[in-house]
């Protein structure tokens, strides 16, 4: 008996010892199972969105740098980044999204220079009539001078930062009523002006009766009389159609406007230092082919404004001394507001473009 009871208490031994190993494989209750050496899982990094406005349609040079913009900054982010384009005025006018940039409720936006002196008087500079004398200079002055870096560079203190200088270009002017080649022709036209306060007064002096309107507001105002005319780049004039509403366009080329490609301060302190770098260079490379854009742009579609019927009326060098002797005084009057020492320094810098 006691041998066949020894017996059986081994092999109840073996059974318990099999069991007690079977059971370590069993699954543990999580805070047994983390022995504080274990690493948490990583947390997938969250897609960072930039909402960019532009108040011109789709089909503007300016819309397509910025879909190339779109195109760099998701593919060199592997897609951390992902940027949403809006056109056609769908996110506000350039006033508007630039508070909203400054709200931190959009993150990006192109405006021309003219509304950005509403926040930072020095650009109202680029607003001087017959301050540029080609494209080329403006190349040179805008993306190489010291100057224009500076006028970026009073941006944050509004809550904004700017990247780099694209083009709106040269403004030319159109209107329903007569052909203007000469400073009487302007007389008693009602032009519809951007908000800038230089634009209006230099449309006064010359006789003009200017009304400022937001851009989306335009078309209809032609349409219906509300104004006789308007002053845009030709691009921006085909693309819009203004030739259904308007007879006559005349080169003025009055004023260059660049556009400043702009961010909201809150989404750029809140970039890696290699994802600022990445949005300015895109900034940059898709500039350059806005640029190119626009040029070949403004060649076609003055031959289209031709072929859609619009008179196309030159500015001879004799009218376009007449204009600037009468922009003078008003010049003058205006560089005290956007400071003296700026307006000194950008015409340095288009003396030593030109030479």
């Amino acid at each position: 008996m006691n041998r066949r009871f020894s017996g059986i208490l081994a092999a109840s031994l073996m059974i318990l010892t099999i069991a007690g190993c079977g059971g370590n494989n069993q699954a543990q209750p999580p805070d047994a199972a983390n022995d504080g050496n274990q690493a948490e899982a990583p947390v997938e990094a969250k897609q960072r969105i930039i909402r960019a406005g532009i108040g011109l349609n789709d089909q503007h040079p300016q819309y397509k740098g910025l879909l190339r913009f779109k195109e760099i900054v998701e593919a060199e982010s592997n897609g951390a980044i992902k940027v949403e384009t809006y056109h056609s005025g769908q996110l506000g006018d350039d006033r508007t999204m630039m508070e909203a940039l400054q709200l931190g409720t959009q993150e990006m936006t192109i405006p021309s220079t003219a509304p950005i002196g509403n926040f930072v008087t020095d650009f109202t500079v680029f607003d001087i009539p017959f301050l540029m004398p080609s494209e080329e200079v403006a190349d040179k002055v805008l993306l190489e001078s010291e100057i224009a870096q500076q006028l970026l560079d009073k941006l944050p203190a509004q809550n904004l930062i700017g990247l780099t200088y694209w083009e709106n270009g040269f403004r030319n002017l159109t209107n329903n009523v007569r052909a203007v080649g000469t400073a009487s022709d302007f007389k008693g036209l009602k032009i519809r002006t951007m908000e800038n306060q230089l634009h209006l007064a230099a449309f006064k002096a010359l006789g003009a009766n200017p009304t400022p309107m937001a851009f989306s507001e335009l078309f209809t105002a032609l349409q219906q009389g509300t104004v006789d005319g308007q002053e845009n780049p030709i691009a921006t004039i085909y693309l819009q159609k203004f030739y259904e509403v308007q007879k006559h366009i005349s080169l003025t080329k009055h004023v260059y406007s660049p556009f400043v490609v702009m961010l909201s301060k809150k989404f750029w302190d809140d970039s890696t230092p290699e994802q600022q770098e990445l949005l300015k260079r895109a900034a940059l490379e898709a500039g350059t082919l806005e640029r190119q854009l626009n040029r070949e742009a403004n060649e076609q579609y003055l031959t289209e404004l031709k072929a859609e019927g619009m008179t196309v009326t030159e500015i001879s060098p004799e009218a376009r001394a007449e204009l600037e002797s009468i922009i003078v005084p008003i010049v003058d009057q205006f560089a005290d507001n956007i400071g003296k020492d700026t307006v000194e320094k950008v015409r340095a810098a288009i003396t030593e473009a030109s030479q």
